[in-house]
């Protein structure tokens, strides 16, 4: 039997729909994994070599605009995301909560070939000590994965505007720590993490099925459907119809 603190090295089978949930919004612990999460890992592709990008973002239940979940985005228009997003509109994200931080490994490396784990003997700094215990006392014990379907909106349209608003008002914080040698603001001053200026273009996905995963390697599928429905309109495994 696996130790039941450790994550085991085999995990459930899930190349089909497992413990499928069906319901019209996300099941809660991905609603809540939406609301803390700084972050988001965007997937797409141009049909032959995927990219991920690190995106800040806005999670929405609905706009005035969509009475479907929806996730708002920003990109560069010249990007390569953009690119791919013009020809190839279907997404798939990845969230999660908690910090991601490797503990000290428990012996030496025989190969010599991975320097990413600090040795058991390693002193931590009082910082990296802190990131540890964050980390182990499981802020969240689930990630999602989350398919969707992106679409840019209308430069200068009504929608655009009120998307842009909400999503520097969601991306505003609070006093920060300088991570990367930036400044720390003064008590009290909020500033936005990202600019959105002229060259910049909004994008939306709405939200349709995902995936949850546990450290312990369970996992279950969720699709949305409409109001009154009690199957799915499609047969989708994370966004693949399935026989």
């Amino acid at each position: 039997m696996a130790d039941s603190l450790n994550p085991p090295l085999s995990y459930e089978a899930s190349a089909t729909t497992t413990h499928p949930l069906l319901g019209t919004t996300p099941p809660p612990e991905v609603i809540s994994c939406l609301k803390n999460s700084r972050f988001l890992h965007l997937a797409t592709s141009d049909g032959l070599t995927p990219h991920i990008s690190l995106m800040s973002y806005t999670y929405l239940p609905s706009t005035p605009f969509d009475p479907n979940p929806t996730i708002i985005m920003t990109t560069n228009s010249s990007s390569r995301k953009t690119n791919h997003l013009m020809t190839n509109p279907r997404v798939s994200l990845l969230v999660h909560d908690w910090v991601s931080h490797r503990p000290p490994t428990r012996a030496p490396n025989p190969s010599g070939q991975r320097d990413g784990s600090p040795p058991p003997a390693a002193t931590r700094s009082s910082l990296a000590s802190l990131l540890l215990n964050l980390n182990t006392s499981a802020l969240s014990s689930i990630s999602t994965t989350i398919t969707g379907t992106a679409r840019f909106l209308e430069a200068g349209s009504e929608e655009e505007a009120w998307c842009k608003e909400r999503h520097l008002e969601n991306n505003t914080f609070e006093e920060e720590i300088g991570t990367f040698g930036q400044q720390q603001q003064a008590a009290g001053q909020r500033r936005p993490s990202l600019s959105i200026d002229d060259d910049v273009r909004v994008v939306t996905v709405r939200v349709h099925e995902g995936r949850i995963a546990d450290w312990k390697g369970c996992v279950r599928d969720w699709q949305l459907v409409s109001e009154g429905e009690d199957q799915p309109r499609e047969n989708l495994v994370n966004g693949t119809v399935t026989p």
